[in-house]
């Protein structure tokens, strides 16, 4: 019999299968429409597409622009994407899915369509929203890789900054630049603003203290504000890169693209930089260096800085399922408490969120990683249910062929 639960997934496979109805019927909808001004210049039709927008509005009670949003999303879908609108009608994926495909594929060029499309329709129906539109973002960078250098010279060209006033004498500083180096940014004033909401009588919540600590490092452009122990903090960033391509030009080109933690591929000129840098930036090169600690036993509790980065490095991110919080930011968590008998080793640890973490210690789900699978997480639910969550990469391993032993020589 369906549980509590049941009922409200099957409520949602029913949404979207009416979410992808009401799409088919909204693009039937203009499609009648825009018939009439065939042949009656571009004017004519423009006005038309603004009568449609309007009417749908007002018939669903939304405003103009969600209604264009639904006419654009329901003409991508049944006229560009079918596989994708094929997969909402069938309940395989939500609306939501939908629309952060066909934002996402909108801004590739169509000639790379043939490699993506499907491969993203499968992503869709078999992650969470965040999770698909990381792995979405991911998949596009990475068929997209030969241009990725080009295309971020020329984005990079677009930085700017600009202030949003806002009420009660508040506004938001927005800056658009390089994604590593907003990413270092905030690392920074994130550590920096730990150090200091730990002090004693300090009440200032740490989005807080953040935001005071940017001020002050913007406007004084010292750090003298800020208490000797949380200076010179800096910012980690986890770069990822194929050692093959750090040498060779030609090999680079038969190589993934260099990865950054929490933002996905870069430019290799980008990496090669990083990697050429300041030694604060942590460098995984995808063939391991010899000596690389996997397991300490039972000799010690907390994981050597080796082992936690390994570790880290390996997931990626908190390794609850849909969660998007880089593994930089979580606990090392013993799948077998150490009070239990459980080693301090690769096989046993895995990075969780603050939050996960105590649901995973103080709560019904079963969570355990699953023997030999790489440092895959299974998380059983209270109702029964499984999860399986996979890190985002694999740790490499190197065998030695035994040479076969020389057939022996007959004698007569």
């Amino acid at each position: 019999m369906p549980d509590a639960l049941d009922l409200v997934t099957e409520t949602a496979t029913m949404m979207s299968v009416l979410a992808a109805q009401r799409l088919l019927r909204i693009q039937g909808m203009r499609q009648e429409q825009l018939a009439e001004t065939v042949g009656r210049g571009v004017g004519v039709r423009d006005l038309v597409e603004r009568s449609i927008r309007l009417e749908l509005a007002a018939a669903m009670r939304i405003t103009e622009y969600a209604a264009g949003r639904l006419i654009l999303l329901a003409d991508a879908l049944t006229c560009r994407y079918p596989a994708m609108w094929d997969a909402l009608s069938a309940g395989r994926i939500t609306e939501k899915h939908a629309e952060v495909f066909v934002e996402a594929i909108d801004q590739v060029p169509a000639e790379f369509h043939d490699q993506i499309i499907d491969r993203a329709v499968v992503l869709a129906g078999s992650e969470p929203v965040g999770s698909f539109r990381r792995a979405l973002r991911t998949l596009i960078d990475t068929v997209q890789a030969a241009t990725l250098e080009a295309r971020h010279q020329d984005a990079v060209k677009t930085r700017r900054i600009w202030v949003e006033p806002g009420v009660d004498g508040m506004g938001t500083l927005s800056v658009y630049a390089p994604l590593v180096e907003l990413h270092a940014i905030h690392g920074r004033a994130t550590a920096i603003a730990q150090t200091i909401a730990g002090r004693e009588g300090e009440t200032r919540t740490l989005d807080q203290v953040r935001a005071d600590v940017v001020c002050d490092l913007l406007i004084d452009g010292t750090t003298d504000a800020i208490p000797p122990e949380a200076r010179g903090i800096r910012a980690t960033v986890v770069v990822t890169v194929p050692a093959l391509a750090l040498l060779d030009e030609g090999a680079a080109k038969g190589c993934d693209p260099p990865v950054v933690e929490g933002i996905g591929p870069i430019p290799l000129s980008r990496a090669r930089a990083l990697c050429g840098g300041d030694a604060k930036w942590m460098r995984v090169l995808t063939h391991p260096e010899t000596g690389m600690v996997l397991s300490v036993g039972r000799d010690r509790y907390n994981a050597p800085s080796g082992l936690r980065k390994l570790v880290k490095w390996r997931a990626d991110r908190c390794m609850a399922p849909g969660c998007g919080i880089p593994a930089s930011r979580c606990e090392i968590d013993h799948q077998i408490r150490w009070a239990d008998g459980g080693h301090t080793c690769l096989d046993n640890n895995a990075p969780f969120c603050k939050g996960h973490h105590l649901v995973k210690d103080n709560s019904d789900w079963i969570v355990t990683q699953i023997a030999g699978s790489g440092g895959a997480i299974q998380w059983a639910s209270p109702t029964g249910r499984v999860y399986i969550v996979k890190p985002e990469r694999k740790v490499p391993v190197f065998r030695i062929e035994t040479p076969a032993a020389p057939e022996p020589v007959p004698t007569f």
